[in-house]
C-alpha cells in the first residue's frame, strides 16, 4: 500500500476526472470533483469494508441486524473522511487547487431516508456501531423520493418530490445477486403434504424482486466499515407477463418511491404494509441465506444472529422468521418460536398509546395473508400459555388481535426478549402507564437504553471552530472518547476559556445570519438571541406555546417599544405530515406572525422570526452551532427522548425544557442552576387525566394576557389566517386544550425572563454553555450502543487489522 499523500492525491484525481469525464482536473466543475472524489473515498474504504465482513465470517461473529423505516444519514462526504481520517489532508490538497471542500460537500444532497428523530437516531447507531468495533448492520428501504422538500407558498407548506437520487448516489453498490423475491397477496391455504405435514399453498400470489443496494458505514480511525442494506424493489422477469400496461407495473415500482405514504386513504394504508413486509422480508431472508453458510442447527441462530425492531414498523420480522422456520426449513412451532423470541428485540418510540401502529385484520388478511394466520396463531397461543396464570381481563388487553385490528406493538412485545424504552423517564412510563399490562406479563423484558447523538458529527463536523477550542483547551481525547469532554469543567471560570467559546458560537451565527440572508431575505443580527425549535411538527412538542409567548412578547414591546429587552431571533425548522391539517395551519400562522413583526419597524428588530424551510440533517448542522437557546417543550410526558435536545447541548445552547423525555437526564447532568425549567410534570399531567378537572376556559377567562394572545388567532390581528386561526383558537378553547398550553404559558414566560436576563450577564452566561459542552458526553451514541451490545443483543467488538493506527494514510485505491 502507498502512503496518500498531496501529491498522489491530486495525481488519482486527475486520472479519474479525465477517465469519468474527459476534462483536466482544473477544467472540472464542482459536480464532477464531487463524485470523483466521492468515489476516490470509497476506493479507499472498500478495502476495510471487504476485510471487516471476512473478519466476521471468518471468526463467525454475532452479527446484529438493525431493523428500520428510517434512516437519515445525512451528507456522507466529510463524514467518511473524518472517520477515515483523511479530511484534513484532503481539505488542504483541494485547497491548494483553488477548490473549497464545503463547495463540493454542497453538492451532495442528503440521503431523504427518513423523517426526524427515529431516522436520524438510527443513522447515529450506524455510525457509533461501527466506530466501536461492534458487529452490526442496517436494514431498511432505498426510497426514490424519501419524505418530501418542504417549501412555504404563502406561508403554506408545500410538498415536492425529494428527487436525491436524480444525480446517482456515489456511496451505493447494487448487489443483484443478493436479490431475493418477497410474496404478497393472494389465496394461502394449509394442504397437507406427502409427509402428513400442514404447508401453506398460495394461489395468484404477486411476487416482487427485492434487490439490495448496500452503503458502507464507516467506523472512526478504527479500520471497521460495516453495512447499511437499503432494498428496492424490481419486477421479477417471470412476473412481467402479469402487467397488461405500464401503468399496472407503476403500481408495484412505486413502492419504494416514497416514505410514509399517506394513510388517510386506503391506497396508501395498502402502501404502507406493503413496504413494511417487503423491506422486513427481503431483510430476514438475507440474513437467513447468511446464517445457513454457517451450516449450524437452528438452535444455534439466536447465538449467531439479532434482530431489532426500531419501533413497531419492522414488526413482522417476527412472523416472517417463523415463516422461513416452519414453512421453508420444517422447523415445528414450538422451537421456531423459543428461537424467534431469542433473536428478536424492541425499542418502543412512543408514550402516546394512540400512536402504536395498527394494522385492520382485512387489510393483513388481503395484502400478507400468510403473515396473518402465523400472528393468529401467535395470539392464540399467547392466550392460551396466560389462562391461569394472569386476569383474563389482562390478557385480553394485551392480546395481539383485538376486535378487527392487529396490534404491532403487542406484536413486538410478545414475540421478542426485550423491549426498551429510550429515556429514563419515558421507560418508567411504559412499564407504570403505557405498556403496565405488559410489564406485569414480562417485568424481566424491560430496561431503559437512553438515546444518544454520533457526536462526531454534531461537534466535528458541524462545529469546526468550537472543536478547535476543545482541541486547545483540552487536548483531543475527546474526540474518540466523549467522556472526556468532562475535562472542561476545570476551565469554568477561565475567562480566556470563555472568550474563546464565545468567539466560536459568534462564528456559527454569523454564518447562520447570512444563510438565513440567502435564503428567505431576511436580515438578523448574530448579536441577538438565537433561540431554536427544530423537531417534527405536532401538537404535542408544542411549537405553538412558543408562538404563543412571542406574540406577548411583541404585544409588550407594541404597549412598550422600549421595554428592555436583548435582541431576540426565534428560529423553527419542522416539517408537518402531509395530512397532519393542524400541523399546517400551524405552520400558516407562524409564518404570517412572522411576515407580521418582521415587518414592523417600531419594535426595532428586537423579535425577528425565521422559519426555515425543508429541515433536514444539513440544515440541522447550520443552525443547531449557532443556537443559543434550545426549545425543548413538549408536555411533559409525552416525549419518549429528544435528540436535538442533547445536540444543542453539546453545542453549547442553553435549554428551555420541560421535565419531559431526556431533559430530565440533562438537567440531572448539568444541575438545575444551568438548565431552564419549567412547566407541568408529568405526575400533574396524569393528575390531571385522573381527575378530569382541567378547564382551558377558565385560565382564558381569568389571565388577560392569554385571551389578548389567544384571541389574536381569530380577531384580526394576525393578517391573512382565516380557518387555520379559527383551527388554533378551538383547539385551544372549544376541544379543551388536549396539551395543556394554556395551563404551561405563564410559566413559559417566566422561563424566557429568566433566559433574557441571564444572557444579559454574559460571564455568567458563558459559564451556563460551558457546563453544558462539558457534560454533553454522557449523550454518546457510542455508550448507547455498547449497551444495547451488552444488554440486549450480545454481540462482541471486533477489530480489523487497520496497519495499526487506522487507514489515515493508507492509499489503496481499488
Amino acid at each position: 500500500m502507498t502512503i496518500l499523500t498531496k501529491e498522489n492525491l491530486k495525481e488519482e484525481l486527475r486520472q479519474r476526472i479525465r477517465e469519468s469525464y474527459a476534462v483536466e482536473l482544473e477544467d472540472a466543475s464542482a459536480d464532477e470533483l464531487f463524485f470523483t472524489l466521492g468515489s476516490l473515498v470509497k476506493a479507499i474504504y472498500n478495502d476495510n469494508w471487504r476485510e471487516t465482513w471476512k473478519n466476521y465470517l471468518k471468526e463467525e461473529q454475532k452479527q446484529a441486524y438493525y431493523f428500520s423505516i428510517e434512516f437519515l444519514p445525512g451528507k456522507m462526504l466529510k463524514s467518511n473522511l473524518l472517520n477515515l481520517g483523511l479530511l484534513d489532508l484532503v481539505r488542504e490538497t483541494l485547497s491548494d487547487l483553488d477548490v473549497d471542500l464545503d463547495d463540493l460537500a454542497d453538492v451532495e444532497k442528503d440521503m431523504a431516508l427518513g423523517n426526524g428523530g427515529l431516522g436520524r437516531l438510527a443513522s447515529c447507531f450506524m455510525d457509533s456501531i461501527a466506530s466501536s468495533g461492534l458487529p452490526g448492520n442496517g436494514n431498511g428501504i432505498r426510497y426514490d423520493y424519501g419524505l418530501f422538500k418542504q417549501q412555504f407558498v404563502d406561508g403554506y407548506q408545500v410538498e415536492l418530490p425529494d428527487e436525491w437520487l436524480n444525480n446517482g448516489n456515489v456511496w451505493e453498490i447494487r448487489r443483484p445477486s443478493k436479490a431475493v423475491n418477497v410474496h404478497f397477496a393472494g389465496n394461502v391455504y394449509l394442504k397437507e403434504n406427502e409427509h402428513g405435514q400442514l404447508k401453506p399453498v398460495a394461489e395468484n400470489e404477486i411476487i416482487l424482486r427485492a434487490v439490495p443496494y448496500d452503503t458502507g458505514m464507516v467506523g472512526y480511525q478504527n479500520g471497521i466499515v460495516n453495512t447499511m442494506r437499503l432494498w428496492s424493489v424490481e419486477i421479477p422477469a417471470s412476473e412481467e407477463g402479469k402487467y397488461k400496461s405500464i401503468e399496472e407495473r407503476r403500481v408495484y415500482e412505486d413502492l419504494t418511491a416514497v416514505l410514509y405514504p399517506d394513510d388517510s386513504n386506503e391506497r396508501g394504508r395498502m402502501t404502507r404494509l406493503i413496504q413494511e413486509y417487503f423491506f422486513v422480508s427481503a431483510g430476514v431472508q438475507s440474513i437467513v441465506r447468511y446464517f445457513q453458510k454457517l451450516n449450524k442447527p437452528w438452535s444455534a441462530l439466536s447465538e449467531k444472529v439479532a434482530i431489532h425492531i426500531n419501533d413497531t414498523h419492522p414488526a413482522l420480522c417476527i412472523p416472517e422468521l417463523m415463516r422461513i422456520l416452519i414453512d421453508e426449513n420444517d422447523v415445528n412451532w414450538e422451537q421456531a418460536w423459543d428461537i424467534t423470541v431469542k433473536v428478536m428485540s424492541y425499542t418502543n418510540h412512543t408514550i402516546m398509546a394512540e400512536a402504536l401502529e395498527k394494522w385492520p385484520v382485512y387489510l393483513m388478511k388481503q395484502i400478507v395473508p400468510r403473515m396473518y394466520q402465523i400472528i393468529e396463531e401467535i395470539d392464540r397461543r399467547y392466550v392460551d400459555s396466560m389462562r391461569g396464570i394472569h386476569p383474563e381481563d389482562l390478557i385480553q388487553r394485551t392480546r395481539i388481535i383485538q376486535g378487527d385490528q392487529v396490534h404491532m406493538a403487542n406484536l413486538s412485545i410478545i414475540g421478542s426478549h426485550s423491549t426498551n424504552g429510550v429515556a429514563k423517564l419515558h421507560s418508567d412510563l411504559l412499564k407504570s402507564v403505557v405498556l403496565h399490562d405488559f410489564y406485569l406479563v414480562y417485568p424481566d423484558r424491560f430496561n431503559n437504553k437512553t438515546n444518544g447523538i454520533a457526536q462526531r458529527r454534531w461537534s466535528q463536523l458541524a462545529n469546526e471552530p468550537l472543536s478547535h477550542v476543545l482541541d486547545e483547551t483540552i487536548g483531543k481525547t475527546w474526540r474518540k472518547d466523549s467522556s472526556d469532554l468532562k475535562l472542561l469543567m476545570n476551565y469554568q471560570n477561565n475567562e480566556k476559556v470563555l472568550g474563546k467559546l464565545a468567539e466560536a458560537k459568534h462564528q456559527k451565527k454569523e454564518e447562520l445570519a447570512e444563510y438565513i440572508q440567502e435564503t428567505t431575505g431576511i436580515t438578523v443580527s448574530p448579536n441577538a438571541i438565537f433561540d431554536v425549535q427544530i423537531k417534527r411538527l405536532h401538537a404535542y412538542k408544542r411549537q405553538l406555546l412558543n408562538l404563543m409567548h412571542i406574540l406577548k412578547l411583541y404585544f409588550d414591546l407594541k404597549d412598550n417599544p422600549e421595554l428592555d429587552i436583548h435582541p431576540r431571533v426565534f428560529i423553527f425548522g419542522a416539517k408537518a405530515a402531509p395530512s397532519y391539517t393542524y400541523a399546517k395551519a400551524i405552520i400558516k400562522t407562524i409564518n404570517e406572525v412572522a411576515n407580521m413583526i418582521n415587518n414592523d419597524a417600531s419594535i426595532q428588530d428586537k423579535i425577528k422570526i425565521v422559519f426555515l424551510p425543508n429541515y433536514n440533517v444539513s440544515l440541522a448542522e447550520r443552525i443547531i452551532p449557532a443556537a443559543d437557546v434550545s426549545e425543548q417543550i413538549s408536555l411533559a410526558s409525552k416525549e419518549a427522548s429528544g435528540t436535538s435536545n442533547m445536540k444543542l447541548m453539546l453545542n453549547g445552547a442553553v435549554t428551555v425544557a420541560t421535565l419531559d423525555g431526556a431533559n430530565v437526564e440533562i438537567r440531572d447532568a448539568v444541575g438545575d442552576e444551568n438548565i431552564c425549567i419549567f412547566g407541568l410534570t408529568e405526575e400533574e399531567v396524569y393528575a390531571y387525566y385522573e381527575n378530569h378537572e382541567y378547564y382551558s376556559h377558565q385560565i382564558y377567562d381569568e389571565n388577560p394576557v392569554i385571551r389578548r394572545v389567544v384571541d389574536a388567532f381569530i380577531d384580526g390581528t394576525i393578517p391573512n389566517i382565516g380557518y387555520e386561526g379559527r383551527e388554533i383558537y378551538d383547539s385551544l378553547l372549544r376541544y379543551n386544550d388536549e396539551y395543556f398550553l394554556l395551563r404551561d404559558f405563564d410559566d413559559y414566560c417566566r422561563a424566557q425572563e429568566r433566559i433574557d436576563a441571564t444572557y444579559k450577564d454574559q460571564s455568567l452566561w458563558r459559564k451556563i454553555s460551558l457546563v453544558n459542552i462539558a457534560n454533553a458526553g454522557r449523550f454518546s451514541s457510542d455508550d448507547t450502543v455498547r449497551l444495547y451490545a451488552e444488554d440486549i443483543w450480545q454481540i462482541e467488538p471486533i477489530f480489523a487489522h487497520t496497519e495499526k493506527e487506522g487507514t489515515s494514510n493508507v492509499f489503496n485505491p481499488f
